[in-house]
């Protein structure tokens, strides 16, 4: 019987998955609930690929061998319980398209800093000559590129939801960045259900592969107490010296140590593209997974040094009249907000709400207090805000739009002052995405 693959999810990775299985040979249906956008629409009519959209057709998807599923759909979802009763097998993309190539897999997650740490390594391998794709949450669908590419290496940008659907699957290289909580409402509300998906990137690893971690994570570091992580450990820390295979940060300068050099890579902070501790982390996640493949020192200090940082992610968007902007769009949880906080060099005006995830703000409490001088809520509900910072700044007003949020930053501001946007909050209330929110906050500071 011919395998029928049914993809659930018409977006990047749907729609690579079936370009790539109809490329195997394998009876194809693409399944949206919602609308199908005109740019996918236009690849499955191109590849004479059977879709429906607006609607999941019971009979059309129960009748699968395997079902491809979009990381955004739950695993209790009505849909996929039923395809489990029925035995089928529900995958990832990336646990698909896995089985069609040989090319080593550096794969990257974390509650924080995953996006960034990704594209850094991507661009270490570019600049090193290495035949490499970027995917997973970043880049074109690795399915896609499983398809119509020969790559050697890939760099994998992995969310704990991508990670569930993967079983066979294998990194030759793991990262795992840190664990805070994040999507509770899909592991029961129980942190340590997350935690175990989070270290379902060192599955199926060997003494022969290789798991780069953060030591200074105390989730992590608790979780391997009990667990066994097969793969050779290389961790990072900023808080202790690593004596092996590591980096670590010693007097503002960090040393990546591999395979006992004797002349091991030195590096100042301050000479990192990327400022913050949280991308002294990053830096060096990327930096050891370059080591391991043999890349140059120098070509590794000069990456640090040259790359630029992904959009709305600490992005520096303009000076104006002496007061520094910054979109940090992509904050959408407590986590990122701390880690763009902490940051902070210079006295800053927070821009900060939107659609609220169950947020503590009691964890930020100290840092408001240390670096926020005032505070912008651009959210449709702000109380819980204004309940948690109102002892801690001594303004506090609401906007109404990203173009009244700057207007108001501005005037509160001075010169030698910043205005961060890192709303610690989901974007759904007043904006498309992060994105939209971010451009419209780009927008707004470049018509003051």
């Amino acid at each position: 019987m011919n395998k029928r693959v049914v993809i659930l999810g018409s977006g990047e990775s749907g729609v690579g998955s079936a370009i790539l299985a109809q490329s195997k040979g394998f009876a194809v249906f693409v399944s949206d609930k919602g609308l199908i956008q005109e740019k996918y629409k236009t690849e499955l009519i191109k590849h004479s690929i059977s879709f429906e959209e607006g609607q999941h057709t019971e009979e059309l998807v129960l009748n699968a061998t395997e079902i491809i599923k979009s990381p955004g759909i739950p695993d209790n979802a009505e849909l996929i319980l039923k395809a489990k009763e029925k035995n089928i097998s529900v995958i990832s993309e990336i646990e698909f398209a896995g089985r069609f190539t040989n090319a080593k897999m550096i794969c990257i997650t974390g509650s924080n800093g995953k996006t960034t740490t990704t594209l850094l390594t991507y661009h270490i391998f570019k600049k090193a000559g290495y035949n490499v794709g970027l995917a997973g949450n970043v880049g074109k669908s690795f399915a896609y590129q499983v398809a119509t590419e020969n790559f050697d290496y890939y760099i994998l940008e992995l969310s704990s939801f991508q990670l569930d659907g993967m079983f066979d699957f294998k990194a030759d290289i793991s990262i795992l960045l840190n664990i805070t909580p994040d999507h509770l409402d899909r592991y029961e509300y129980k942190f340590e259900n997350y935690t175990a998906s989070k270290f379902r990137i060192t599955q199926n690893q060997t003494a022969d592969d290789y798991f780069i971690y953060c030591k200074d994570d105390l989730v992590i570091n608790e979780f391997m107490k009990i667990n066994t992580v097969k793969a050779k450990h290389i961790p990072f820390s900023i808080k202790e010296t690593i004596q092996i295979d590591g980096a670590y940060l010693e007097d503002n300068k960090i040393t990546l140590n591999y395979n006992n050099n004797p002349k091991p890579l030195i590096m100042t902070i301050e000479q990192l593209a990327l400022a913050g501790k949280h991308n002294v982390y990053n830096s060096m996640a990327a930096s050891m997974a370059a080591s391991i493949v043999d890349i140059r020192k120098d070509i590794i200090r000069e990456s640090l040094e040259d790359f630029v940082n992904v959009e709305h992610r600490l992005e520096f968007v303009a000076t104006v009249n002496g007061i520094e902007f910054i979109n940090d769009s992509k904050a959408t949880n407590i986590n990122s907000a701390w880690y763009a906080l902490e940051s902070m060099q210079k006295p800053t005006v927070w821009i900060v709400g939107g659609q609220d995830k169950g947020n503590n703000y009691e964890e930020l409490s100290d840092l408001v207090k240390e670096k926020v001088k005032a505070i912008v809520c651009l959210g449709l509900d702000n109380k819980k805000i204004i309940k948690a910072f109102k002892n801690s700044v001594e303004m506090i007003m609401e906007a109404s739009s990203a173009t009244e949020a700057v207007a108001m930053a501005y005037k509160l501001a001075s010169k030698d002052d910043v205005v961060l946007l890192s709303p610690a909050c989901a974007s759904f209330d007043m904006f498309k995405n992060y994105e939209d929110r971010g451009v419209q906050f780009k927008s707004a500071v470049r018509g003051l």
